[in-house]
This record gives C-alpha cells, structure tokens and sequence, in this order.
C-alpha cells in the first residue's frame, strides 16, 4: 500500500477552479486504479499552513527530534514518509501562488527531507514520484514566453533537491486567451489526468 499526498493550492472551489477540475478527475481514476492506496488530502488555503512568522522560523530550525506533532516539523515528516505527491495549482504572475511557497518551506527541513554532506546537499526523498497539475492563462510551454514560466520549473527544482526525480507534468494552458475553447483544452487534460493516473 502506497501514501499519496494530494497537495491542492488554489482558494476557489472544485467546481470553479479549472486546476482542480482536472486534478480531482486525476485523483479520481487514481482510486479506481489503486483501491488500497491511501490519499491524504492537504488544502492548503483550508489547512494551518501560513507565512513564517519569527515565532515559526524558530521552531523551524528546531531539533528535528521535537518529533511529529510538532506544528512546523509535522508537514515535512509527512511529506518524507509519503510514496507519491500530486500538485495542483495555477500559474499565477509567472510562478506558483504564495501559499504553495509556503508549504514548501515546511517541508524543505534539513535532516529530515535533505541534509547537508561533505559532497553538499542531498535529497532524503529519493525513489518516490510526484505529478504536477497546473493550468496557466498564456502559453509557456514553448516559444518566446517558455522563459517565462517559473512555476511548474520551480517545484520540479525543489522536488529534485529533495530528491523525488520522477516528476511528470499535466498542463492545460492558454485558457485566457481570446479564441480559445476553454472546455476543450481542460477536457483534453482531464483525459490525459484520467489515463496517467492509471498507472501513477
């Protein structure tokens, strides 16, 4: 049995938000495909998930042996005894939202999700696999804006810090640009989500 952790970053609801209309399908087909996986559920803007505050900073860089009910620790012990991770959130102002960085710095723990070596750092989460799910208004896949995109690139950087190196990408984008068939392009997402997520 495998621990997925489905990792949501967006304030709208399921219905209004178009990240979340393909990531929930995702997770979906994912349990039909995987009835005896366990899927924690982590809504960030739902969650305790906040801003470092000076207080949070310093029992940030407590022992790690203050343990696992620990309020800043616990999302990184979490995040290390998980098989896989599923991302989901929009591209906003080029790079993922705020609160998404948030997280991140919970879980970017060193000697608990990487520590530090002669050689330099190195990944703790090694051999598991992580799926991100994103939408964006333009189109940075490829082309003059490519350069532009630093959200998916980002946690596919941290992730491969921590060392998850399996990291597969679910894009539907260009969905605020004038002539686009929005229902068509998250359609096609949600079927590439469906398919993929049969053998995650």
């Amino acid at each position: 049995m495998c621990t997925l952790l489905y990792i949501k970053a967006n304030p709208k609801s399921n219905e209004e938000s178009r990240t979340f209309r393909i990531s929930e399908q995702f997770i979906d087909a994912y349990k039909q495909s995987h009835p005896e996986d366990n899927i924690i559920t982590i809504d960030l803007y739902k969650d305790d998930v906040y801003f470092l505050s000076e207080e949070a900073v310093k029992m940030h860089v407590t022992s790690p042996g203050e343990g696992k009910e620990h309020p800043i620790l616990k999302y990184a012990y979490q995040f290390l005894e998980a098989d896989k991770y599923v991302f989901a959130e929009p591209l906003w102002n080029l790079s993922i939202p705020s609160i998404l960085k948030a997280y991140i710095d919970y879980i970017t723990f060193s000697d608990i999700t990487f520590k530090y070596t002669a050689e330099g750092p190195v990944g703790l989460c090694q051999g598991k696999k992580a799926m991100n799910i994103t939408t964006r208004g333009g189109g940075y896949s490829e082309g003059a804006f490519a350069s532009y995109e630093m959200g998916d690139r980002y946690l596919r950087t941290i992730l491969g810090f921590l060392g998850v190196a399996d990291f597969t990408t679910i894009v539907a984008e260009n969905l605020d640009m004038i002539g686009t068939d929005i229902e068509s392009v998250v359609g096609a997402a949600i079927q590439e989500a469906q398919n993929v997520a049969k053998s995650f």
